[in-house]
């Protein structure tokens, strides 16, 4: 009797093949202060269901396949596949379920479904906003281990629409992998699990006109200060203060566009180096001016004396 909660029998103890693969239609909303994206996919799952029994009449002539609708999945077996990092994951519906199910002669099941996920990404921005976001997606199997069901990648494993565009980033080739984990609490057993990375590079375009360029030109502004005479101290001090805010308010509010993290990043330090160069202007311009008070103390003290001294001096020769 078929049971459909009952997983297919194997030969020898084999695991039940389910093979997998990935479509990638679209993603979009990069969200760094949630760390995770959203992607829209096909996936599809296809195993061998040896407990079928088909008739003949139900392919159509010269075909060895038969769609049938989603409804008729739940009287099957189903791995009971899951995205181990997805925060949301739902199939697509517009009056019913984007999914079907379609049955081959060699007893072939293959499930197909378009997805909406939100995918968990770990992201590190030590070198925000030259960063590259590596962020994998996990799928397994909930209830069987190694043993009972085993997951590869089937032919084309993932492939992205071509005509994909994120607008800050660049994506690269996605890595897949197979493996082998070891859950050490309440599962028992290596269970069997695919793995695809994805590649975000951040498009740096954006950030050469949005800060590279305004931090470089508010730093050679402030250069403008050493062709000013030393007696313009208004002038000076409002310009090298001008800037010293200016960029102040500049890093406060690009630091707003990333989450608040414990370590240094990139744009930190280009913008502390930023600081510190008009701060040195700013230096500069304190020490010669104090070194310039120092010189005419002395030579008004060496005109003093002199002074004091040249009368006598002339009656002397006299």
């Amino acid at each position: 009797m078929f049971r459909a909660e009952i997983r297919p029998p194997s030969k020898q103890g084999m695991p039940v093949l389910v093979d997998f693969n990935i479509f990638v239609a679209d993603i979009n909303s990069i969200n760094v202060e949630d760390m995770d994206f959203r992607v829209d996919m096909f996936v599809r799952e296809s195993w061998i269901e040896s407990r079928l029994d088909m008739p003949d009449d139900i392919f159509e002539e010269g075909d060895d396949y038969v769609t049938l609708p989603p409804d008729f999945f739940d009287s099957l077996w189903q791995p009971d596949l899951y995205f181990l990092n997805a925060k949301v994951s739902e199939i697509a519906a517009l009056n019913h379920k984007f999914s079907s199910v379609t049955l081959y002669r060699n007893k072939t099941v293959k499930y197909s479904a378009r997805m909406h996920a939100i995918i968990a990404c770990q992201m590190e921005f030590q070198l925000y906003p030259m960063d590259i976001q590596i962020c994998p997606i996990y799928i397994e199997s909930f209830s069987y281990h190694e043993q009972k069901l085993r997951l590869r990648w089937g032919p084309g494993s993932v492939t992205v629409n071509p005509e994909l565009k994120l607008l800050q980033y660049d994506i690269g080739k996605p890595i897949v992998s197979e493996e082998t984990v070891d859950y050490m609490l309440e599962k028992s057993g290596n269970y069997s699990r695919l793995v695809v990375y994805f590649r975000f590079e951040r498009q740096i375009g954006h950030h050469l006109i949005q800060t590279f360029a305004p931090s470089m030109l508010v730093v050679m502004l402030s250069w403008f200060s050493f062709w000013l005479g030393l007696d313009a101290i208004p002038g000076r001090v409002a310009l090298l203060v001008t800037s010293m805010l200016t960029l102040v308010t500049m890093f406060t509010g690009l630091k707003s566009d990333i989450p608040p993290v414990a370590y240094v990043k990139a744009l930190d330090v280009w913008m502390a180096g930023c600081m510190m160069f008009v701060f040195a202007a700013l230096g500069e311009f304190v020490v010669v001016k104090v070194l310039d008070l120092q010189y005419q103390l002395e030579y008004d003290l060496q005109t003093s004396v002199m002074s004091r001294h040249y009368p006598i001096v002339c009656i002397i020769v006299v």
